[in-house]
């Protein structure tokens, strides 16, 4: 068997490096995917920031702000419903029945979210 030269050793170190960083971000992604494919429309709670609420619910994170009265200037507030509430001196079930209301109207206004596939585990054809 022959022994490698530093330059073999390097570029062996440098491929299995870039392997790695594939492979980290490839389960980074499939993480991501099964995480959303079975979080949507789930209850609205206090701790849920609104882009939460409007990812999992498919709806554009403006219609909710603008519901909440908060300003467009502002559009990537991340604080948790339960502070909104409080700063807004309203019951937080005030502002999840607001919001609720916001995503019936948004729905019935604009066209259907799409379809959730089914898994191949729950029957169906796999697509």
């Amino acid at each position: 068997m022959r022994k490698l030269g530093w330059q073999q050793w390097l570029v062996l170190t440098l491929f299995l490096a870039a392997l790695i960083v594939a492979g980290l971000f490839g389960v980074r992604g499939v993480r991501h995917a099964l995480y959303w494919s079975t979080h949507r429309d789930v209850p609205i709670r206090a701790w849920m920031p609104v882009p939460y609420i409007a990812h999992s619910y498919r709806v554009p994170p403006h219609v909710l702000y603008q519901a909440l009265g908060i300003s467009p200037a502002h559009p990537h507030d991340k604080r948790p419903l339960r502070v909104i509430a409080r700063d807004q001196n309203r019951p937080v079930e005030e502002i999840i029945s607001l919001l609720q209301e916001t995503i019936a109207r948004e729905r019935a206004s604009g066209p259907p979210p799409p379809a959730p596939r089914a898994r191949p585990s729950e029957g169906g054809t796999p697509p």
